[in-house]
């Protein structure tokens, strides 16, 4: 019984230490790895043997290279302006001088300034000028033209005027010669039908009064101035209406002038 026991307590001691190797060799293990992936690659060179040595056992991949962000750029400082040097007073002379220089100058300008008014001002008035220049000349253009207008329109008027008057003229010479005409034809119609009485003694005239109708029937006759010799006073008015009808003219408008009619008549003519 006190050797099984012997047995049992030194395969436990073999166990341990076993254990604590396993141990001490995975810590180990740990540490070489952690090391060997810190550490750069060592380039490899290569020899040739006669004889190859055995293999190496593979190792693990190292695991992929974490390239660290790239440094936030710095902020930029921005340079102060280097103060400007305050200007050195100026002597006394050179400040009267520049003043001098600066009322010249300012005189300059006022007075080019009045010299430009005055040149805008001119043109404005020339402007003006000319404007109403042209406006002038425009009305009296107008005038002009309406003057010829009325010239020409009142010369027109005169014209056709005269040509009126001219052809009015000649309508009136035309209708009373038409009128002498027929006056005269109707004196011949009515001496054609006068019977002279017997024993008439000299060469009396009777004037008459005679209304005649647009047909040229005698309505009536009368004695307007009588020649002293009844007889042939009545022989006369015989002879008027036994005429009728008594020839008129053609034109309706020259009836009127037939109305009423004036005829003298003497024995000799």
């Amino acid at each position: 019984m006190t050797a099984d026991h012997s047995i049992t307590s030194g395969e436990k001691t073999v166990s341990g230490a076993l254990a604590l190797t396993m141990h001490l060799l995975f810590l180990a293990l740990i540490v070489f790895g952690v090391s060997w992936q810190k550490r750069e690659p060592v380039a490899m060179v290569a020899e040739l043997w006669s004889n190859l040595p055995p293999l190496p056992a593979p190792q693990a991949e190292p695991p992929p290279k974490v390239e660290p962000a790239p440094p936030k750029p710095a902020p930029k400082v921005q340079a102060k302006p280097a103060p400007k040097p305050e200007p050195k007073p100026l002597p006394k002379a050179d400040i009267d001088l520049r003043e001098k220089m600066e009322k010249e100058l300012k005189a300059k300008e006022l007075k080019a300034k009045e010299q430009a008014l005055a040149e805008k001002k001119k043109r404005e008035e020339q402007a003006v000028a000319e404007k109403k220049k042209r406006e002038e000349q425009a009305r009296l253009e107008a005038l002009k033209k309406q003057l010829a207008q009325e010239a020409e329109a009142k010369r027109a008027a005169q014209e056709q005027a005269d040509a009126l008057n001219k052809l009015a003229q000649q309508q009136a010479a035309a209708q009373a010669s038409e009128v002498d005409k027929y006056k005269q034809l109707i004196a011949d119609r009515i001496r054609r039908f006068i019977i002279e009485p017997p024993g008439l003694q000299g060469n009396p005239q009777v004037e008459l009064d005679v209304t005649v109708l647009p047909g040229g029937e005698v309505l009536d006759v009368k004695t307007r101035k009588g020649s002293g010799q009844p007889a042939w006073d009545a022989a006369v008015e015989r002879a008027v209406r036994r005429a009728q009808p008594l020839p008129l003219p053609q034109d309706p408008t020259l009836h009127s002038r037939f109305r009423e009619l004036n005829l003298r008549f003497r024995p000799k003519e």
